[in-house]
């Protein structure tokens, strides 16, 4: 990794010599708890993950369907806190240097003070940070505290942004774009839109060079992620069909089973 380069960028950068696409898995920190978190982890750093999604906990996840507001609600009753949050990355740059990006809300960081913040993420290890409330037009403190401590900020687009402010996006994202797929919050879908591909394509359009562009929500199948990266996506993210699995997974098989789970997503990616 060059001096001035991310673990995000450097991945991507990786990748493209590789002629492959990043496979980026959501993960609810705490969920199913604190030591399946972990498990799940190492299964999808086993399997080929490319960047790891760690989301934080938060009691009106306006943008998270039913299945991972689930998750964030029983994280919360199992007393997760941000303590607990560091401590997980830190043990998990004990194993690895995989890009690990954090997802959570604006009220925690404007309860912290941006600045504490983004120093704090960034000496546990974090990479990235996605806020799904955060406007680039409010975003100013925001992305002076990210670029001190040199974390990447990723914002979301949707199918219906103008072509106006998602230029305004990419040129203020760092790390890649998060191109949300379909109307609504996430969770998993029985079919791709036409409209979401539209979407994907103009966004790659606008995005150029600039920055990788990443597609989420909705994500659950091999057949989704090749189709994605045959339409031009950069980066596919898939969270809820993860958690599913993991609810559905006996404890002691976690591991195992995310491991295999992310291998054949990963492999549609390549």
């Amino acid at each position: 990794m060059s001096k001035g380069t991310s673990r995000i960028q450097a991945k991507f950068k990786d990748l493209a010599s590789k002629k492959e696409k990043a496979l980026i898995m959501y993960v609810m920190v705490g969920y199913p708890s604190h030591v399946g978190t972990f498990a799940t982890i190492r299964g999808l750093i086993d399997g080929g993950a490319d960047i790891i999604e760690l989301g934080f906990p938060f009691s009106d996840p306006l943008a998270d369907g039913p299945v991972i507001q689930n998750a964030s609600t029983i994280s919360l009753e199992k007393g997760t806190k941000i303590g607990q949050f560091f401590e997980l990355v830190r043990k998990i740059r004990n194993e690895s240097e995989i890009p690990l990006v954090l997802m959570t809300y604006t009220n925690i960081l404007y309860h912290k003070g941006y600045d504490q913040f983004f120093q704090a993420i960034k000496s546990a290890g974090i990479d990235g940070l996605i806020t799904p409330d955060m406007t680039v037009e409010e975003s100013r403190e925001y992305l002076k505290a990210a670029k001190k401590h040199k974390i990447d900020t990723i914002f979301l687009v949707s199918p219906n942004t103008t072509k106006q402010r998602l230029g305004k996006i990419a040129r203020q994202a760092t790390g890649f774009l998060y191109l949300v797929s379909v109307f609504g919050t996430t969770g998993m879908r029985a079919k791709i839109q036409k409209y979401t591909i539209d979407a994907l394509r103009n966004t790659k359009k606008i995005a150029g060079k600039k920055i990788p562009v990443g597609i989420g929500f909705g994500v659950s199948t091999p057949s989704d992620v090749s189709a994605y990266v045959k339409n031009g996506a950069d980066a596919v993210i898939v969270g809820s069909a993860l958690i599913k699995l993991v609810e559905k997974t006996a404890p002691a098989r976690i591991e195992k089973t995310v491991s295999a789970f992310t291998r054949k997503l990963k492999a549609a990616a390549s």
